[in-house]
């Protein structure tokens, strides 16, 4: 499908030796929980997962979408304390807060980033944040139920798939355009993946971000008319008297008793 695109080019597919059992079942009692049974499948089959793929401007070609699901090596512990770490240095822990037990308007419940979680890191998104595989309730006792859920660059989480073979059918339907994982977040994807997306429409039932009009970022100020110039009639200023209106009525007033009296002596001549 890729590959038939137009302006595509060169996909890469990384083939990968399946994983060892004993390397899962030892990252297991590593970490103290048991991988889902899909997830457990898919590593068997094959040791992560990798596609990259690129589109030619000006026949060069720059690389855009991306595909991964790190192997069993790399589904490291997200927020985990680090031996290498300084003492007093602050941890994703100091993030928690009493106000994340407040009521989510129904949604699912976050996970935390202190001990009652465990969160691993499955795809790190090229730096626009993370998709983690997360077991929400780790006290006392590990609880074998986890999720799919999105860490944004803010560190706000977002939530995905309940199971890891509905994650990897969204991964593969939106064909790892940039920032896809954003659709499934309050304030969607930003203005140049929509652009991507609109190219290279993915195969989702989240029609809704591709629904909106194509001229919405489009600037609809029109320059002819901001720009034009308007004809407007010149308006005359009349030149203000330098002597005020009492005076000339006083000096209006004798001129014309001066006329009155100068045609009374003439009359009685």
């Amino acid at each position: 499908l890729l590959e038939s695109s137009p302006g595509v080019a060169e996909v890469t597919f990384v083939e990968k030796e399946p994983a060892e059992r004993h390397t899962i079942i030892s990252w297991e009692q590593k970490n103290s929980c048991i991988l889902p049974e899909d997830l457990k499948n898919f590593y068997l089959m094959t040791d992560g997962f990798q596609m990259t793929w690129s589109v030619k401007i000006n026949d060069t070609p720059m690389p855009l979408g991306s595909m991964v699901i790190n192997s069993v090596s790399k589904l490291c512990r997200l927020g985990g304390s680090s031996m290498y770490a300084l003492p007093n240095a602050p941890t994703l822990a100091d993030l928690e807060d009493d106000t994340d037990e407040e009521d989510n308007g129904g949604k699912p419940e976050k996970p935390h980033f202190d001990s009652r979680s465990l969160i691993f890191e499955l795809d790190p998104c090229n730096g626009n944040g993370k998709v983690c595989l997360v077991y929400k309730h780790a006290k006392p006792v590990v609880s074998p139920d986890t999720e799919i859920w999105f860490l944004d660059r803010a560190l706000y989480w977002h939530f995905l798939t309940k199971t890891f073979t509905a994650y990897y059918r969204l991964l593969i339907t939106h064909l790892g355009l940039p920032q896809w994982q954003y659709a499934f977040t309050s304030y969607g994807v930003s203005p140049q993946a929509k652009q991507w997306f609109n190219m290279y429409k993915p195969i989702t039932i989240n029609t809704a971000l591709l629904s909106e009009e194509a001229d919405t970022f489009v600037n609809k100020l029109d320059p002819n008319k901001v720009f034009k110039s308007k004809n407007k009639t010149p308006v005359i200023k009349k030149k203000p008297s330098s002597q005020p209106a009492g005076s000339q009525k006083s000096q209006t007033s004798m001129t014309s008793s001066k006329t009155s009296s100068v045609s009374g002596n003439s009359s009685r001549k």
